[in-house]
C-alpha cells in the first residue's frame, strides 16, 4: 500500500512516516505541494494524507485535482480547527479529517479505516447494504464479522443483530421492546427488558476493551437505546 504523507514540519511529517512504516506501508514523503502533485501524477497512491497549510499549493487545491481524476480515500491534516476547514475539506472530497495535535496512532487507526472502507466497497463480491462503517465501527453481515477500533470482537449471534439494529437506526432511540421483537423475534413481555438489558451490557462490556469507555451504546431512560450519528 503507498501512502501519500505531505506536511511542511518536518518533524510531524517524520513522525508519521515511522507509524506508518511500522505497519508495513509503503511512504511516500513531501514537503510541497508541488512536489506531491508530481508523485501523484506518477505512481499509484492507495491513500493521501494532507495538510492544509503547505508553503506553495495548499492542501484543499491538491484535494481538488486529486478529486478530479482519482478516488482514493484522502485525509486532511491541519492545525486550524475552524469548522470552516471541515466544512470546505469534506465538500471537496475529503473522507476523513483530523485536527492538529493528534496522537499518532489514531491517525494510523483512521488510515487503517479508510482503506478497508475503500477496498471493501469497492469489490463487486461483496454487498454495500451488508456493510455498517462508522465511529471507529465495522460491521459485516455477511460474515459476521465485528471490528471496532481496528480490535476484532467476537459477537455472539444476538449481540451482534442488536448492534447492526442500532447502527442501522444510528441518531433514533430504539426501545426494548422494539429490539426485543426484532432480534429475538417474540412478543415482548415485561421481564423480556431484562433480557435485553444484560444483552446490552455484555455488548458495551465488549466495546469498552479498544477504548477503555463504554459508551458507544447509549442509554436514553425511559425511553431505549440508540447510536450517535
Amino acid at each position: 500500500m503507498n501512502i501519500l504523507v505531505v506536511d511542511d514540519e518536518k518533524e510531524i511529517a517524520d513522525v508519521i512516516e515511522l507509524y506508518l512504516q511500522n505497519d508495513q506501508y509503503n511512504v511516500l514523503k513531501f514537503y510541497t505541494g508541488e512536489e506531491a502533485l508530481k508523485c501523484i501524477r506518477n505512481t499509484r497512491i492507495d491513500l493521501a494524507i494532507l495538510d492544509i497549510m503547505l508553503p506553495d499549493v495548499d492542501g484543499f487545491q491538491i484535494l481538488k485535482q486529486i478529486r478530479e481524476k482519482y478516488t482514493f480515500p484522502v485525509i486532511m491534516l491541519t492545525a486550524k480547527t475552524e469548522y470552516i476547514d471541515k466544512i470546505t475539506g469534506l465538500t471537496l472530497g475529503a473522507d476523513d479529517y483530523i485536527p492538529k495535535p493528534f496522537n499518532p496512532l489514531e491517525l494510523v487507526a483512521r488510515v487503517k479505516a479508510q482503506i478497508r472502507r475503500s477496498t471493501q466497497y469497492n469489490d463487486g463480491s461483496r454487498d454495500a447494504g451488508n456493510l455498517i462503517d462508522f465511529g471507529g465501527l465495522f460491521l459485516d453481515r455477511n460474515s459476521h464479522e465485528c471490528v471496532y477500533n481496528e480490535v476484532p470482537l467476537t459477537l455472539t449471534p444476538i449481540e451482534f443483530d442488536i448492534l447492526w439494529l442500532l447502527c442501522e437506526n444510528r441518531g433514533k432511540v430504539i426501545s426494548s421492546e422494539e429490539l426485543f421483537e426484532n432480534v429475538w423475534g417474540e412478543k415482548y413481555y415485561k421481564n423480556s427488558n431484562n433480557t435485553v438489558m444484560v444483552h446490552i451490557r455484555h455488548l458495551r462490556e465488549k466495546m469498552s476493551g479498544p477504548t477503555g469507555k463504554s459508551d458507544f451504546i447509549k442509554t436514553v431512560w425511559g425511553v431505549g437505546y440508540k447510536v450517535e450519528e
